[in-house]
């Protein structure tokens, strides 16, 4: 392709050779970025609300990670751990035990992604219990691969076509207290869909054949549903008692982005296995499962693995993402930064009727979009709207939900003052556009 680069002329070439299946939320081709700001090939900058979909708690291009990138590209780029084995896969995995919740040993395995991450935890927590059933929720999400996808509750556009789909996967209600699935009330209801498991296990899926539940801490595209504190140690009660694994897919909510490294964190709860990729790596795919160690341990060698698995290039990023967090006290900036956006997000609520609730841990938060506050009627529409006149000023958000009518806010956990409120300062005039019409 000559001449200059545009935007337009981009879209051109991706039309002719990018399967339109892999669709984009902005016409615009990035180029280059640094912190929570990115730039267009036409030189336009943008600020970034969305983090590449909950990777780049960190910032774009990090000093710390671009110089670990480069240092191990000059030295090794791949020998696939299977064949000959390397020591930062080795050192990140020190680093993920000693992070990863729980006061016993644990044992790490890589993947390249957050699907194949779920694809591997599911067969280790059946090839450990000798089960199985498992169990998902409503509104989940978990990958896109055929395990993933079936365990993902959204149909369109993620399952639409795709199947048949893997079988032994039960779906229960999740503790989606604005729309609550039991039409009850917090904190009167007693978290009674976390006790509904008791009869879940009656009339879909017995526990002597279950062997795992997987859930989100913080529903990611679900719409960032969040439990109320005593569900999930209800739910970890239950399946310690049935001897069914409690695995935690942190691979939004984690990696500091609810203000803790973990989400489940929160609850104080000792998953016995989590799933963590995105930010894992600042952009570099990788991904793991971390569990207790007698889990992990019992499968057979060569029974887990692939080509990628660990990367060494990837795991040389994902120690600079370690370094960071702790060199930059990024879990107290990030506890900061929530306390900040609830503060704003709960005046927009005093403010604009369109704002039905206000969720979610630390700076990992959404607002949901309703017609009217009486019936909750979703506001899908305003929601598309919200994020295309921000685009337009400039400022890159997301919308999500299993309605379609839910904001997401994912920008890097150490934006900057003046970023940060540039941002919200164009989310309030979009809420104001949209309140409007």
């Amino acid at each position: 392709m000559g001449g200059k680069k545009t935007n337009t002329n981009l879209a051109e070439l991706r039309n002719k050779f990018i399967s339109p299946g892999v669709a984009s939320v902005t016409g615009c081709y990035v180029e280059s970025g640094k912190g929570a700001l990115l730039y267009d090939v036409e030189g336009r900058e943008y600020i970034d609300f969305a983090g590449g979909i909950a990777v780049m708690n960190v910032g774009h291009s990090h000093p710390k990670v671009v110089a670990a990138i480069k240092d191990q590209a000059e030295k090794l780029t791949h020998s696939c751990f299977m064949v000959l084995p390397y020591e930062p896969a080795l050192k990140l995995a020190q680093k993920l035990e000693a992070i990863a919740p729980g006061d016993f040993r644990k044992s790490v395995v890589f993947a390249n992604s957050g699907a194949e991450a779920v694809e591997n935890v599911i067969k280790i927590a059946r090839y450990h219990t000798k089960k199985t059933g498992i169990i998902a929720f409503e509104n989940a999400f978990h990958g896109r691969t055929l395990l993933a996808m079936t365990l993902t509750s959204k149909v369109k556009p993620y399952k639409f076509g795709f199947g048949p789909f893997a079988p032994e996967v039960y779906r229960m209600p999740f503790a989606y207290c604005y729309r609550c699935p039991f039409t009850l009330k917090y904190p009167k209801c007693d978290v009674a869909c976390a006790d509904y498991l008791e009869e879940f296990f009656v009339s879909h899926a017995a526990p002597e054949t279950t062997a795992a539940i997987i859930v989100e801490p913080v529903q990611g595209e679900g719409g960032f549903i969040t439990p109320p504190p005593e569900y999930f140690p209800k739910l970890a009660n239950i399946c310690k008692e049935n001897d069914i694994l409690f695995i935690a897919d942190e691979i939004q909510s984690g990696m500091g982005r609810t203000g803790k490294m973990f989400a489940i964190e929160h609850y104080h709860v000792e998953p016995d296995l989590i799933t963590v990729a995105k930010s894992l790596a600042a952009g570099m795919p990788l991904a793991a499962v971390v569990g207790r160690k007698d889990i992990m341990d019992s499968i057979h060698p060569w029974g887990l693995g692939g080509t990628y698995f660990g990367n060494p290039v990837a795991c040389r990023a994902g120690l600079a993402v370690m370094e960071i967090f702790e060199e930059e006290d990024l879990l107290r900036k990030a506890e900061v930064l929530g306390e900040h956006l609830r503060e704003r997000f709960t005046t927009w609520q005093e403010r604009f009727e369109v704002i039905g609730d206000v969720r979610g841990l630390g700076p990992m938060l959404a607002l949901e979009l309703v017609k009217d506050r009486e019936t909750k009627e979703p506001a899908a529409d305003e929601a598309k709207a919200l994020v295309e006149f921000c685009i337009q000023k400039r400022l890159v958000i997301l919308s999500c939900g299993t309605l379609g009518n839910v904001i997401r806010i994912l920008m890097p956990l150490n934006i900057g003052d003046d970023e940060l409120e540039r941002g919200l300062a164009i989310m309030e005039d979009g809420l104001t556009d949209i309140s409007k019409k």
